[in-house]
């Protein structure tokens, strides 16, 4: 029986299940897809956000502030790539300087440091290609850009390194409590227990509320299409763009990720079945706003477009709390926007107040809270490139010339914790098939490497998952 059970294999489920194992506990995390990271921390805009624009004394204000100041502690730690890029929020009319005077003092009173509202003329210092159209905007230097799978598959990773346990395609489809503990059943057959329950599912957690008896989660979803340009452009913005927010969210934003790519989007669109496929109408809107936003920005370097999509609550803020009707549930449900920031500080109170207030946590002496990037290798001197080859003669090899990705850091994607076990999965670990060609050249090559390290046939290689199989059979 394990003492906490984690469900829901995303950056606030991850970030949780790692600060549990900073104490003496059995712990598990369920995913029912093939991999973690598979929900909205696969596909959001990264952006570490300062704090001004959640309604003071919310759940969104205080763990947005409080994930912002972390988020260096926990990063320089996982060895993710994490900038302060500064955030500006652009004002295009009268009325929407006067928003950013209202969005300027609700930040202040969350606890934001730093704010202020720049003139055109200084805006256009900051940014050479912001429209002639600006008028002004609110500078949050606290802002920031991160990878969200990465710090997800890295804050896992780290948590198993440190004795957890993580199981992939267990899709929660019945959950029973009984005096001593919860039962959780799986769509295959497979159960298992644990004294506690923590609801971090997503777009699943008014399910599986409900499932362990609590019908007072209500959870929808809203889809974001992206346009993704070539790191060739990466300087055309140096901050996070925004508009001025709407009841919808953020809006389209236009922004650098740790990468140096430029991100577009995203879109908000109200859905009843959650689905991530990209529309001519949504990438349209994507560059309409982007071209309002910008001067001339360089969509000929496009090199992918995607979706995700976001749960939110119909209460407005994020859920955080004990399930009032099922003792020994613990939910963080809604987690929106700016739910990618506030992970680990709502991952901190849920394990030392929440899950403290029913268990005794006993300090794990033993936990180490570093870990080594799955992808590392180009970014070293000559002389470590060369000391690392003589030891490991595959990180000699360039499997992945967009992204100048080794042998050796794919071969310990597959291997380490969380292992890779598909192309995507080995895409989301070390950026292989994430450059210009998309995978053109390197994905023969990572399957095969995939099907050695798992003792498979090429056949059962996948891209993402059951139903995604890359080839057939052999024909000559």
């Amino acid at each position: 029986m394990f003492d906490v059970i984690v469900i829901g294999g995303g950056v606030v489920g991850g970030l949780i299940l790692r600060e549990l194992t900073k104490y003496h506990l059995n712990v598990c995390l369920l995913e029912k897809a093939s991999d973690v990271s598979m929900g909205a921390s696969k596909a959001n805009s990264g952006i570490v956000h300062a704090g001004f624009d959640a309604t003071p004394n919310s759940n969104k204000a205080k763990f947005n502030v409080l994930g912002n100041e972390m988020m260096e502690k926990v990063t320089g730690e996982l060895g993710v790539k994490f900038r302060r890029n500064g955030s500006l929020v652009v004002a295009f009319s009268a009325e929407e300087i006067e928003t950013l005077k209202e969005l300027k003092a609700r930040g202040e009173q969350n606890g934001v440091s730093g704010l202020e509202i720049i003139s055109q003329e200084r805006l256009r210092e900051m940014e050479k290609n912001i429209s002639d159209e600006a008028l002004g905007a609110l500078y949050a230097p606290t802002g920031g850009i991160v990878c969200p799978y990465e710090l997800t598959i890295a804050a896992i990773g780290n948590a198993m390194d440190n004795g957890a346990k993580l199981e992939t395609e267990f899709e929660v489809v019945k959950i029973v409590k009984n005096e001593e503990c919860f039962v959780l059943s799986s769509s295959k057959g497979k159960t298992i227990e644990g004294k506690i329950v923590i609801n971090a599912a997503g777009l699943q957690s008014g399910k599986i509320a409900a499932l362990a008896g609590d019908s007072g989660i209500e959870i929808k979803g809203r889809k974001g299409e992206y346009i993704l340009l070539d790191r060739e452009s990466g300087d055309f913005v140096s901050h996070t763009l925004f508009f001025t927010p709407t009841k919808l969210g953020k809006g389209i934003l236009v922004t650098q990720t740790e990468d140096g790519n430029i991100l577009l989007g995203p879109t908000a669109e109200e859905l009843e079945n959650a689905g991530t496929d990209t529309s001519a109408q949504g990438l349209a809107f994507v560059i309409e706003k982007a071209r309002k936003m910008c001067k001339n920005p360089p969509l000929f370097n496009t090199i992918t477009s995607f979706a995700g999509v976001r749960a939110y609550s119909s209460k407005g803020d994020f859920i955080i709390e004990e399930s009032k009707t099922v003792k020994g549930l613990i939910h963080c449900a809604g987690i929106e926007s700016p739910g990618l920031t506030a992970a680990p500080a709502i991952a901190k109170f849920v394990v030392e107040t929440l899950v403290g207030g029913s268990l005794r946590l006993i300090k794990n002496e033993n936990f180490n809270g570093a870990r080594t990037p799955d992808y590392f290798f180009k970014n070293l001197s000559t002389e470590e490139k060369n000391a690392i080859i003589a030891r490991d003669p595959s990180y000699g090899k360039i499997v992945c010339r967009c992204e100048q990705i080794t042998e050796g850091e794919i071969l310990r994607a597959i291997r380490a914790n969380p292992p890779a076990r598909d192309i995507d999965g080995v895409k989301r670990r070390t950026r292989s098939g994430m450059g210009r060609c998309q995978g053109g050249f390197c994905q023969p090559y990572i399957a095969e490497l995939i099907a050695k390290e798992r003792g498979v046939s090429l056949e059962q290689v996948t891209k993402c998952g059951d139903g995604s199989e890359l080839i057939m059979g052999v024909t000559k």
